[in-house]
Formats: C-alpha cells, structure tokens, sequence
C-alpha cells in the first residue's frame, strides 16, 4: 500500500520542491474554455494542501490527445480555485527559471506533458529530466492513473513518491466498490461490449443485481433476437453466460428516435428499422427502482442514453432515487465523466449523489484489476 501526503509531517514538505501529477485532462469548448470543473475542484484539495504547507509545488498534467494543446485554459479555470503562476514550457530555460524562482506556498503550473512524445512513449530519459525539476512526487490523476506514462509510471520511481489526496480517496471508495456491502446494486452503461464483457463478468460475481444499460443494451436486445433499428451496436454480443445470470438485469423499454428527430417509448421487439434507441424508458425505471431502494451500495458507471442529444430524463431519475439513498445512509459511487456531466443538468447538489469519481476508464479497470500502473508506481 502506497504512503498518501497527509502522513508527512508537515516539516518535511515546507521549502521542498514537490511535482504534484495531476489530471487536468479537461473538456474544454467551442472557444477552447474548460466546460466542467469537476476536476478542477477536486484536485485543487492536495494543491492546496501542500501550498498551505510551505511547499513549492510544480503541476504536471496533460490536455487532451493533440501535442499543440496548451494547458493555457487549464490555469484560466484553476486560477478559481488555486493561486498559482503558469509558464508555457515544460523543461526549458523558462520553466527552469521559474522553478528557481519559487518561493514557499507557491503553485507552479508547467505546460501540456504530451507536447513532448516521450511522456506517452513512457521514456525513462525524459521522466530523469521531469525529476530534476523536484525533490518529491506526488500522484494525483486518478483519471490518467491506469496509462503507464513517463509522469505516471516512470518518475515517481526516482523521487520520494506518495499519494495526494484525490488518489487516495479514489482507492479508498473504489476499494469498497470491488468486495461491496450487501444488498448491492451495479449500473454499467457505456458502448463496446467486447471490452465491458471481463468487467460484467466480475459484477456479477461480487453484486446482487448489475443493471446494463447504454449501448451496451442495445446489444443485450440483439443477443435477445430483437431488432435494434439504426442504434449504436458492438463488435461482439453478449453470451449466454451473461444473459442468463440470476444477477443479470436489462431495459425492459427504450426510447426510440425516428431519423426525423420524433422520439417514442416502446418495447425493444418493438423497434423498426428507422429506429435509433437513444434511452431506456419508465417500465426500466420501474424495474429497478425496488433494487436500489433497498441497497445498502450502489455502483454506477455510464448514463442511461444520449446525455449529449439531451437524453436525460431517466439518468436524471435515477439520480433522483440515488440522492435519497445516500440521505438514508446507503453508499453511492458514481464515475464516469459522461454520467456527471448528465447529472449536472439535473441540479442535484454533488454532495447528495454519494462518492463522485474522477475516472471513466480507469474507474472500471481499478474495479477489474484491483490495481492501476499510476498506483503500483506508488507503492
């Protein structure tokens, strides 16, 4: 098990350059401002944290896959939360200066990682030179916590390394989510099959029910014989294994859009050929409804539709459902950038919706594995 910041003293962190990875992997946009803050917000705690403890802490993040991008929008929304200095240079002459130029309590953010090709390549030369830069490391992104990255896997290997306080909080629930408290209830939405099938697998061996939703039950319905019109499908269909597990749940209704926008609830046998299910529907709702009322955990990953095409309405309701459980004392861990991005919408106030994790895809293979390459590092 990894040692996490808040176990130093705080003597042993003041005046000490300390490379705080973060995961400011932000959506940004139409004018190339950051549009959710959710990260934000939570990484802001273990900068913070240091900050107020004297330490010169200098931010490593990345920002989106195009080596051009700058992390330039990345400070405009984290200035909200974090004073801090940003230098558009990562190893340079102009990043080297400013690191000297620290004082105690200042915040150091450097540019985009994967300007350079060696961050991603996982290049031990270019992690020696990210090293030189600090005294400490510190793992943050759990969103980029499960890509064996030079700033992920290779440099914390040459610093004193810990966990900040994001990583550590993330393990911690996800930790509870793998062997989770009866009666438990998992939701999983997303698309490809073929690379969910290990995970549904898994679920249903550790909950008591796992609802499918998204496009993955669009290739639940196929697997069933049903026509599935224009609707997203996967490579790959589910087995009978999966199909017919006592744990196994599925949409009982979907709402179908027609190719001229008219959308319509129906039963999934009742899907034509111009059809596109774009969401579940209230016989859905209605169905696992009584599971989660009684659930003392519930799991979710993935929005019940097309959040982006304003398909919302029956996330939004389970949101609804989750918020009361939370307030009667049930534990609720939600992931997924899409499912609290959807969430948002509905005005339900964060801290009503139980644990909101940072990680999409290193949410689900931390609930596989049991282990990411970002926390191994760590340990």
């Amino acid at each position: 098990m990894f040692r996490s910041i808040d176990e130093i003293p705080r003597e042993e962190v003041r005046g000490k350059r300390i490379l705080v990875r973060a995961g400011f992997d932000l959506p940004l946009d139409e004018k190339g401002e950051v549009s959710d803050f959710f990260r934000v917000k939570r990484s802001a705690e273990t900068l913070r944290f240091l900050s107020e403890r004297g330490a010169r802490v200098i931010v490593l993040s990345h920002i989106g896959r195009d080596p051009k991008e700058t992390n330039a929008p990345v400070s405009r929304a984290l200035v909200r939360e974090v004073s801090h200095h940003y230098v558009p240079d990562l190893l340079g002459a102009h990043a080297h200066d400013a690191v000297r130029a620290m004082r105690n309590g200042d915040v150091l953010l450097l540019e985009n990682l994967r300007a350079d090709p060696r961050e991603t390549e996982n290049d031990e030369a270019f992690a020696r030179e990210l090293a030189a830069l600090g005294e400490m490391y510190v793992g943050d992104a759990f969103s980029a916590a499960h890509r064996a990255h030079a700033s992920i896997t290779a440099l914390p290997k040459l610093l004193p390394h810990y966990a900040g306080l994001l990583l550590r909080d993330e393990i911690m629930q996800l930790q509870r989510a793998r062997v989770p408290a009866r009666p438990s209830f998992a939701i999983l939405g997303g698309a490809k099959f073929e690379t969910k099938a290990p995970l549904i697998k898994t679920l249903l061996g550790s909950y008591d029910h796992l609802f499918v939703t998204g496009a993955l039950a669009n290739d639940v319905f196929r697997a069933q014989g049903h026509p599935v019109g224009r609707s997203r499908i996967s490579d790959e269909m589910p087995t009978p294994y999966i199909l017919h597990h006592p744990h196994f749940l599925a949409p009982v209704d979907v709402t179908a859009q027609r190719s001229d926008g008219h959308a319509f609830t129906k039963k999934p046998e009742a899907v034509e050929a111009d059809d596109k299910i774009v969401d579940i529907g209230p016989d859905s709702i209605q169905l696992i409804t009584p599971h989660l009322e009684k659930a003392a955990f519930i799991l979710w990953n993935g929005p019940t539709g097309l959040y982006e095409d304003g398909f919302t309405s029956y996330t939004h309701a389970i949101g609804e459902i989750l918020a009361r459980r939370v307030e009667a004392g049930a534990s609720v861990v939600i992931g997924g950038g899409d499912t609290i991005a959807a969430l948002k919408e509905s005005g339900i106030p964060e801290e009503k919706l139980g644990f909101l994790s940072t990680g999409g895809g290193a949410m689900l293979e931390y609930l596989l594995e049991g282990s990411l390459p970002g926390i191994t590092a760590l340990e």
